[in-house]
């Protein structure tokens, strides 16, 4: 433990305030000289990336974070004794402006709504200084950015922005323009976000240190790939750069007067009427092909009525005063996670089985327990009853055993040979008197069965 915390103290050795490289000054290669309309006269530098407190902060959030490896192979618990080895010339390299980050691993994760998603994770050296980073420019940038863009901010929340479309819709802006970015994260322009960083940080070692973050590289299949333009997911730097790219669109609807809502790169604009809501949909996409070269996903993109629409999981009721409830996408994900979580498979217990399921049905709440529409949560709390009843009749595979089942848990002769004789499947019998009467409500709780009904923790 006492080594762990020298490694964490040592962080900030070195000197202060050394001389900058000839390579440190020269400009940074950013080939977006039109962009650069009023470069950054101050703003974040190497030293405050640097400094030690920040260092340490950083260091405590990537374990916290924990994460796989990159392509070093490099775990999240070998990076303290690797500092102590190597921080003086880390340190050295980031001061003169020689750090190299290494190709980011390309690996990819299935994605909410289908398909998949492709991630770039950086080594966890590389995680650690963009953390560094990140955390000094977030504390400059932040208060810059709009009042309603929620996403990767802190004290700013997915339910925050969902209250705030949820309070457009009720005070009669019952329209939505809901733009979808075609793959934003793989296809912002290098040169035109190094151009926005560049008129908030005028130290260039901290700007050469991004584009060489942006122009890693990705390894996959053996093989390390250029990477010309995009912000790869998987970095702790790369939430803030998207924010400060489409902080652009954020001023520009500001500018225009519109009532809006962003939470990354999903984007809601509310308006009063359908008509209006086409004008400003086509409006934005030829500024955003223009200004950001962005293209809006038109299969996914729509001007519609809320409630026809999703935002962040949720719907709206098309009441005069809405509701929040579960977008039915959302609800079906659920049901098909709990279907996998419930599987007859892997010779678990039922109690064994609960256990598991619970730890994603507390997450889940945590979550979904936002919506206003409670007696959607009482039916699903009865369906997942229902699914384990069901899951239980099977495991107890023939006539005689479900029969045997059925009289130890208190159920009369006469009712339970009926169901140990039904020829009926496991769902339709789950919800038959003899299963209800031996699996009731309280000994699924008693197993420890988490309701998504119950009140959530104030």
């Amino acid at each position: 433990m006492r080594q762990k915390n020298q490694v964490e103290l040592n962080l900030g050795t070195g000197a202060e305030g050394e001389a900058r490289s000839a390579a440190a000054r020269e400009p940074e290669a950013c080939t977006a000289e039109a962009c650069l309309e009023h470069p950054a006269v101050a703003g974040p530098s190497m030293e405050a990336v640097l400094e030690r407190e920040n260092l340490k902060k950083a260091l405590a959030q990537v374990k916290r974070n924990k994460g796989a490896a990159g392509v070093d192979g490099m775990s999240v618990d070998a990076m303290p004794a690797y500092l102590k080895e190597h921080w003086l010339t880390i340190r050295a390299q980031l001061l003169d402006g020689t750090y190299k980050p290494q190709p980011v691993r390309r690996v990819e994760i299935p994605k909410a709504s289908g398909g998949l998603r492709p991630l770039g994770i950086p080594t966890v050296l590389d995680r650690f200084i963009q953390q560094a980073v990140m955390q000094v420019l977030q504390v400059d940038w932040d208060g810059t950015f709009s009042e309603t863009s929620f996403g990767f901010r802190p004290k700013h929340s997915a339910h925050q922005a969902v209250e705030q479309a949820q309070a457009y819709i009720a005070s009669g802006y019952a329209v939505v323009v809901d733009i979808d970015l075609e793959k934003f994260f793989d296809r912002v322009n290098h040169d035109i976000l190094m151009g926005l960083v560049a008129k908030r940080v005028a130290d260039k070692r901290v700007l050469k240190l991004i584009r060489a973050f942006l122009n890693a590289g990705v390894l996959e299949g053996g093989l390390v790939s250029p990477t010309e333009e995009g912000t790869p997911q998987g970095g702790p730097l790369s939430p803030l750069l998207s924010n400060l790219m489409l902080d652009v669109l954020d001023k520009e609807l500001e500018k225009r007067g519109h009532r809006f809502v962003r939470y990354a790169d999903d984007c809601n604009i509310y308006v009063r009427s359908q008509r209006a809501g086409e004008r400003v949909m086509a409006g934005l996409e030829r500024f955003l092909e223009k200004r950001l070269k962005l293209k809006v996903n038109k299969a996914k993109s729509a001007v519609a009525k809320p409630s026809v629409r999703k935002f962040l999981g949720f719907s709206f009721t098309s009441e005069p005063l809405p509701r929040r409830r579960i977008a039915p996408q959302a609800v079906a994900r659920f049901k098909a996670k709990v279907r996998e979580l419930t599987r007859r498979t892997g010779g678990k217990s039922l109690a064994q089985g609960i256990k598991e399921l619970s730890v994603y049905l507390i997450g889940w709440r945590g979550y979904f327990g936002f919506c206003q529409t409670p007696s959607v949560l009482r039916a699903l709390d009865e369906w997942i009853r229902r699914r384990l009843r069901a899951v239980a009749w099977k495991q107890w595979k023939r006539g005689p055993a479900r029969f045997a089942e059925l009289r130890r848990r208190g159920v009369g002769r006469v009712l339970a040979a009926k169901a140990a004789s039904s020829p009926r499947g496991p769902w339709r019998l789950s919800n038959s008197p003899a299963l209800n009467m031996a699996l009731p409500i309280a000994l699924f709780g008693s197993l420890g069965l988490a309701s998504i009904a119950a009140r959530r923790p104030a």
